[in-house]
């Protein structure tokens, strides 16, 4: 989720409780408090360093290192340094140690959202060069595309992580509203796979909400945030077959030598219909295919944890969200919801890939999120640390961590087994995430995104909330991008 990451699950046998976990790990984008620096602190001089989650670190650190040594890594002293919480805060520190050429961390966690600028700046050291060909050959063929690109030298095409986990949302919902409507088992089976258009989708919600106690029927984030700008509206934008740069191959640059696709016909359409959902009754601004009012009118204002409360209390229907609160509301202490009673689907979309304008867009769209492993290339460890990233890569540590902290496997072929499908109970919604994953879209990852990412969320969020149109707020974002590309 923007602004942090950590999702997952805790086993009630452990020394600290899922509970206390998935509390922490739902606060909200805010820091935790655990942080602090990540380099100050004493280390051992004959171990490898893993700068990584404060949140994991107190959940579950000695199991993490336990699972790397099971798994190859056994010869080696593995040490961990918490980093920030916030992912920025997170971003802004290990840019500060590596332009320091400070040698601890070994192995940085890095957002998939901003690994590509520290590609660019010549600040990570590829894996390329320490992993050997049949482990590069893994990577390629058995992992998540979008998860592996993030780390991918757009020129070179190098490699310059190793994917920990992804992070794909989901249109998460009421089974037990749904079943107000007259819905089932088999719907919910069929739900979960096969992604709706977006007309079918609003259509059923408003009938569930007819039928149902929900004041509303849909709850998303729309606030004017980083997280509206690469998730939120990049999926529904990319799924009318739009796209802010001509497509998914110019989203990590060439920055000014790239076409600003804003101000399109799909752009407009997607924004007109984000509108409609919201709106008292059809107008100008909106579109007569979509039902009126069927979102709350709070959620330009909303962020990841209102959408989340809001689907956990029964104010609405469905919600779009990360896994993570899949996890934090079938755990809540003041709500009894179960997997009977809370399902997912895949985002819906408009168009098909096939009939998409921008290439690679169209279908089914998930933002991509999560966080991969990269090399510090002033570790004086440097052997060590690649024996490191090849134990992360054993199905083994991904499996384990699934099930001790609930961090998805990035090779798809692991969310088919039968191992991660008995985990509780993000083994329960596999299908779901396995859909997501195949069509995850980035976020564009260069030097200009943070300017361009706050005049996209003004401009869109002015348009839904209706104190601007559609195409007039395309039209500025038009201009306001294609100066920030010069």
């Amino acid at each position: 989720m923007p602004g942090k990451h950590s999702q997952g699950k805790r086993r009630t046998d452990s020394s600290v409780s899922r509970r206390t976990f998935v509390k922490a790990a739902g606060a909200g984008g805010a820091a935790v408090g655990l942080a602090g620096c990540i380099y100050g602190s004493e280390t051992s001089e004959d171990a490898i360093v893993i700068g990584t989650d404060p949140v994991m670190i107190e959940a579950v650190g000695d199991e993490f290192i336990e699972l790397l040594q099971d798994n190859g890594a056994d010869g080696i002293n593995i040490e961990l340094q918490a980093g920030n919480e916030d992912t920025g805060e997170r971003r802004d520190s290990y840019t500060n140690l590596l332009q320091a050429g400070e040698a601890r961390p070994d192995l940085l966690m890095m957002d998939v959202g901003w690994i590509n600028v520290f590609i660019q700046r010549g600040h990570i050291a590829s894996v390329d060069e320490q992993l050997g060909d049949d482990d590069i050959a893994t990577l390629e063929d058995e992992y998540f595309g979008p998860s592996l690109d993030a780390g991918r030298d757009p020129e070179s095409g190098d490699l310059y992580s190793v994917p920990v986990f992804p992070d794909f949302p989901t249109m998460q919902y009421r089974k037990d509203y749904a079943r107000e409507a007259g819905y089932d088992d088999d719907d919910f089976d069929e739900w979960a796979s096969e992604p709706m258009t977006w007309q079918e989708w609003a259509e059923l919600t408003e009938e569930i909400t007819e039928a149902s106690d929900a004041e509303y029927g849909f709850a998303t984030q729309w606030d004017q945030y980083e997280g509206t700008a690469c998730c939120t509206w990049n999926e529904v934008m990319s799924s009318f077959g739009g796209a802010y740069f001509g497509g998914r191959e110019n989203v990590l640059g060439p920055v000014g030598d790239r076409p600003v696709t804003i101000d399109e016909p799909e752009f407009i359409e997607g924004l007109e219909m984000m509108r409609t959902f919201v709106a008292d009754e059809h107008d100008d601004d909106t579109n007569e295919d979509y039902p009126v009012g069927i979102a709350s009118e709070n959620i330009t204002s909303w962020m990841e944890e209102d959408a989340r409360e809001a689907i956990l209390e029964g104010d609405c229907v469905m919600q779009r969200n990360w896994p993570y609160a899949i996890s934090l509301n079938l755990d809540s202490e003041d709500h009894d919801l179960t997997t009977d009673d809370y399902g997912a689907m895949p985002i819906p979309y408009a168009v098909s890939q096939e009939d998409a304008n921008q290439p690679g867009t169209g279908g089914s769209t998930a933002a991509l999120g999560g966080w991969n492993m990269c090399l510090n290339p002033n570790s004086e460890r440097t052997e060590d640390a690649a024996e490191v990233l090849r134990a992360m890569m054993a199905d083994e540590f991904y499996l384990g961590m699934f099930d001790i902290y609930g961090w998805v496997p990035p090779k798809p072929d692991l969310l088919e087994t039968d191992q991660a499908r008995e985990v509780e109970p993000m083994g329960y919604y596999l299908d779901t995430l396995a859909t997501a994953g195949q069509n995850a879209m980035s976020r564009p990852v260069t030097t200009v995104w943070p300017d361009q990412s706050g005049l996209i969320a003004e401009e869109v969020n002015l348009a839904v909330a209706g104190d601007k149109s559609p195409a007039d707020a395309a039209a500025d974002l038009q201009d306001g991008l294609e100066a920030t590309e010069e």
